[in-house]
């Protein structure tokens, strides 16, 4: 099975322009953890709520700030013909829950999650989160 079948494809995305307000207000509209950061058609970073805590109110930064201030610009993903096997072992590598899958011309189509993976019934989801689970290492989207 390819990521593409198992994937989410309703993803919202933000800009680095937009406030920290607005993303949140995002997250919590589609009750999410993190949005995909796109411009000029290209993803250029991910914020997630921690990034909101930690690196916003924690460092005393208003709801007015710009996403790009605060998002992390590394982002790692999958492309959408990759195996859901080899996306669970870069989400497991990773430690992360979640990853932005792209097309061929790395255009942004959807995300593959844990609970994505979980549904497969390949065990692909338990592999995923063995690794995604453990502590430790850098914040990661």
């Amino acid at each position: 099975m390819n990521v593409a079948q198992c994937m989410s494809r309703d993803v919202k995305v933000c800009s680095p322009t937009d406030t920290i307000r607005q993303a949140a207000r995002r997250l919590k509209e589609i009750d999410a953890g993190f949005l995909p950061v796109g411009e000029n058609d290209r993803l250029v970073g991910m914020i997630t709520d921690r990034d909101i805590a930690i690196r916003a109110v924690a460092e005393g930064k208003d709801s007015e700030t710009p996403v790009g201030d605060v998002m992390t610009p590394e982002v790692e993903y999958c492309f959408e013909s990759d195996s859901v096997d080899d996306a669970a072992i870069k989400m497991s590598e990773l430690k992360v829950r979640r990853l932005p899958v792209l097309n061929s011309d790395k255009r942004l189509v959807g995300v593959i999650s844990l609970g994505d993976l979980s549904k497969t019934g390949d065990g692909a989801g338990d592999l995923a989160l063995a690794g995604a689970a453990q502590p430790g290492g850098p914040h990661r989207q």
